[in-house]
């Protein structure tokens, strides 16, 4: 996921700094925000997923539709995000669902204060609750644009960061609650992507649970496709279909005589409803 944001150079001096569908369950419960609304039935996908820069061509993901991959994740929006979409459109979503894809939304939004580097969007203390709000409420015009249902998982892209300073990560925490109440406010489900070692981290050991993501698909490169066997956290956390893993990066593949370079998700978490 880094690699789609960032730069080859940029993506390994961010892990060093690292380093130094089913019914809503036990993980949606904890997103106070949702206990007022009716919401559609959650869209699970169970198995092998995966996530590129671009979106492929609808010729590619015929090719790729063989069974091993049946979940692909995309680029849905954010000023972060990296690379241009111009397979991404309403009318490749409803071909590639009809196909028999599951398709999981990607938003690259505000970075955090604390992060080295520079990106076209960035949060401070001061800004993190506008921009969260704003950049919801883009994510689901971008979503359902797309054709991207009320009900959908939209899950937000946060990069390494130190999690440590506390001044960075009450202001991220407060972005992430800003947006998650935007996704709600507009009945879609709230996810987060990010690292075991930082930005998934800083959510899943959060003291204050209220209006954080009830998905979580967090960042670690074992190479182990499972949900379970290498999670970080308690074992009563994310449950109930509310984990993903992403546990391979920049795997070249040829499915179909098509070949693409993918990272690989353990996936058993809501998709987008579609169709």
């Amino acid at each position: 996921m880094a690699g789609h944001r960032q730069s080859k150079k940029r993506r390994y001096i961010t892990w060093a700094v690292a380093g130094t569908a089913v019914l809503a369950g036990a993980g949606i419960a904890a997103q106070t925000s949702m206990a007022a609304t009716a919401w559609p039935a959650q869209k699970t996908y169970t198995g092998r997923a995966f996530d590129t820069c671009t979106a492929p061509s609808l010729s590619a993901m015929k090719a790729w539709h063989t069974g091993f991959y049946g979940a692909a994740a995309v680029y849905v929006g954010g000023k972060n995000r990296g690379c241009g979409q111009p397979n991404l459109t309403a009318s490749w979503v409803k071909s590639v669902s009809a196909l028999g894809w599951k398709l999981i939304p990607i938003y690259v939004g505000a970075q955090p204060p604390c992060q080295s580097g520079s990106n076209p969007e960035k949060l401070t203390a001061a800004t993190a609750a506008s921009l969260g709000a704003a950049d919801a409420s883009d994510a689901v015009a971008k979503a359902a644009a797309l054709g991207m249902k009320a009900g959908s998982a939209i899950y937000l892209d946060m990069e390494a960061y130190d999690s440590t300073n506390k001044a960075c990560n009450d202001a991220v925490l407060t972005y992430v609650r800003a947006f998650d109440k935007g996704l709600h406010a507009k009945t879609y489900r709230a996810g987060f992507y990010g690292f075991t070692s930082s930005s998934a981290k800083a959510i899943a050991t959060a003291s204050n649970k209220a209006d954080l993501p009830g998905n979580l698909w967090y960042a670690l490169y074992d190479k182990q496709n499972t949900t379970t066997a290498d999670w970080p956290w308690g074992a009563s956390q994310f449950t109930n279909h509310s984990r993903a893993h992403q546990y391979m990066v920049n795997s070249k593949e040829t499915i179909g005589g098509v070949t693409l370079t993918v990272d690989r998700d353990a996936w058993d978490a809501p998709v987008a409803i579609t169709g």
